[in-house]
Formats: C-alpha cells, sequence, structure tokens
C-alpha cells in the first residue's frame, strides 16, 4: 500500500551520514508527493539551501562531526527555523530531552516505520490539520 500524498507540495530536508538511510527516506518521501532534499551531512546541509520555515528537516542526531542537534542551533543562528524531527540509532533518555528541549516535533528511533513518519511531518507542517 503507498502512502497517502500530502495534499500540497510538502518541502522536507533529510539529513543523515547514513546513504542507505538517505536513499530510503527520499524513496518513501518521494512516493507520498514531497519535495525532498537530502544531505549526507550537517555540514552539507548548511552549505546548500538552507530549509525554511514552510518546509521540515528530518535530522539524524548523532553523525560524523556535527550532531543533528547542533545544525538545528546553527540553522537558526541564521535564521532558520523549520520543524525538525529526530530520528536515531542511538536512543536514550538524555537525547530525548535535549530534542525535547529543542522543540523536536517527534523523536525516532531507527529503522523508522514510515506512515509514522508521514503522519509526524504532515503534524508538524501543519498539513494534517
Amino acid at each position: 500500500m503507498s502512502p497517502q500524498p500530502f495534499p500540497r507540495k510538502t518541502k522536507v530536508t533529510v539529513v543523515d551520514d547514513d546513504a542507505s538511510v538517505l536513499k530510503a527516506l527520499d524513496r518513501l518521501l518521494r512516493s507520498a508527493g514531497v519535495l525532498v532534499r537530502t544531505y549526507e551531512s550537517p555540514e552539507a546541509c548548511l552549505a546548500g539551501e538552507l530549509p525554511g520555515c514552510d518546509s521540515c528537516l528530518i535530522v539524524d542526531y548523532r553523525m560524523t562531526g556535527m550532531t543533528g542537534f547542533e545544525l538545528v542551533k546553527a540553522l537558526r543562528l541564521r535564521g532558520s527555523n523549520p520543524p525538525f524531527i529526530v530520528i536515531s540509532a542511538h536512543d536514550d533518555a538524555e537525547a530525548r530531552q535535549q530534542a525535547r528541549d529543542l522543540g523536536a516535533s517527534a523523536y525516532f528511533r531507527k529503522p523508522v516505520d514510515g506512515q509514522a513518519l508521514l503522519d509526524a511531518i504532515s503534524w508538524a507542517t501543519g498539513e494534517g490539520m
């Protein structure tokens, strides 16, 4: 069963240093009609087109170099404050609390359930309202 398409062209930026995760999320999101940009590192994201408030950021918590939380803070310093969702293979109470403190819309442990992620994006962007 394919995911239900979003009512308008939702924009999502995915930042993860695992190429297989990037590919899987890109495929899932495109199948739902989402406009997707992927980056293999926080540094690449900061060097590219910054996600705006009209988009959603999906960020891995632990990556080589900057963490996903450091990326969110760096984006805010540059005036970019999109809603964001955290995904991580490392689930611990401290990381979940830090995500809450930064205002994450959701926190998922890898592997991520595709429909749950789409629902979280819909909620974070106001598409499901």
